[in-house]
């Protein structure tokens, strides 16, 4: 494979844009048109400005565009990395373009992401058997500044769970996605990678006990640094568990919270409390923010993680008091009934009632 089409300018896709581009591989990074403004500066500059922790060197970008059927088309490979709320709109951008010989892989925070792209598809009348797939997280820790067209990269990720949609695809997918990147290993599908995804676990919990925080600092907030105490990692451990119980619940032996980042190189491998761990990690304390309530961290992280988890559990049978408490205090602050709004099993079509029938759907 040579031509890669990246799709979203955000931290991510800047990053992946530059990454690849200077390991020898073709970039066609594609930005919406209303957010064109992520590729201004960009273009303008003609390339990004790479710092990898290896020193800073500018990396010229084959293409930018708007336009998604310039993107799409003759891409050898083809990879999302947009916002888990935005899957059915990208669905819709990139389906009628597509076809079933462009491996597509959304390289993010797993959110059935690859399911609910063929199902958009699908009510658009598009019967294209997609070679599509997600991950659990982010391939990078990174930062992108759109407007000065430079990236800090401070983590190549070492490990990632990665699984096709359906299931039998998983080979394929990976042996594809194994040509841009070393660290992708097998799930057994992709509620595994959504059960894998740590963001829910980590963020909505810990933001609510800092909301007062959040609000006074007017910006100047530091979840890693300042947000993990002693105190608000407890409700991070609670969530932990019940999570852990879902996927026993599925067949599978899930990563801890402590485990899982240590696999990815976020944490050292050191015998130092969850606490610890994220307060002195060199990647997650470099990471500013939440700016605010209407942030990912509770809306995304509850809206199209929690309330899933919530929904996992019940047909499992697993309680889920702490995950449901985070769901609904997150609903009274920003005025949003999440179990309501939020990715449910009705809303990804799936209409099974035991955890078998839910693992043969995928």
């Amino acid at each position: 494979m040579r031509n890669i089409s990246i799709i979203g300018a955000g931290n991510g896709g800047i990053t992946a844009a530059a990454d690849l581009q200077d390991r020898g591989f073709d970039v066609t990074l594609y930005e919406m048109p209303n957010f064109k403004q992520n590729l201004e500066g960009i273009e303008k500059e003609g390339g990004i400005h790479f710092d990898d922790g290896k020193g800073s060197r500018f990396i010229q970008i084959k293409s930018v565009t708007t336009n998604i059927e310039k993107a799409v088309t003759g891409a050898d490979f083809i990879m999302l990395i947009v916002p888990g709320f935005a899957i059915e709109t990208f669905a819709q951008l990139i389906a009628p373009h597509a076809t079933a010989e462009q491996p597509i892989l959304i390289n993010g925070a797993g959110a059935m992401g690859s399911l609910r792209f063929v199902n958009e598809a699908r009510k658009m009348g598009i019967q294209t058997s997609f070679l599509i797939g997600e991950t659990n997280s982010l391939t990078y820790g990174t930062r992108a500044f759109p407007a000065e067209a430079r990236v800090e990269l401070s983590l190549r990720v070492k490990k990632l769970f990665l699984a096709a949609y359906p299931k039998a695809n998983t080979a394929a997918l990976l042996e594809a996605s194994n040509e841009l990147f070393d660290c992708f290993v097998a799930a057994e599908n992709i509620w595994h990678t959504t059960l894998e995804n740590g963001n829910p676990e980590v963020h909505p919990g810990p933001s609510l006990l800092n909301a007062g925080r959040i609000d006074y600092s007017g910006g100047e907030f530091w979840l890693y640094k300042e947000g993990i105490t002693k105190h608000s990692v407890k409700l991070l451990q609670a969530v932990e568990k019940e999570r852990l119980a879902i996927g026993k619940a599925f067949g599978f032996d899930l990563e801890n919270a402590i485990e899982s980042r240590q696999n990815r190189g976020y944490f050292k491998k050191e015998d130092q409390d969850l606490q610890k761990l994220f307060n002195t990690s060199e990647v997650f304390t470099q990471i500013k923010g939440p700016y605010s309530v209407n942030s990912r961290y509770f809306t995304e992280d509850i809206s199209s993680g929690l309330v899933l988890w919530s929904d996992l559990g019940t047909i499992a049978g697993v309680p889920t008091p702490n995950i449901d408490a985070i769901i609904t205090i997150g609903g009274s602050i920003l005025d949003t009934d999440f179990m309501e709004e939020g990715l449910t099993l009705e809303k990804l079509q799936i209409n099974q009632h035991s955890v078998s029938e839910l693992v043969d759907a995928v």
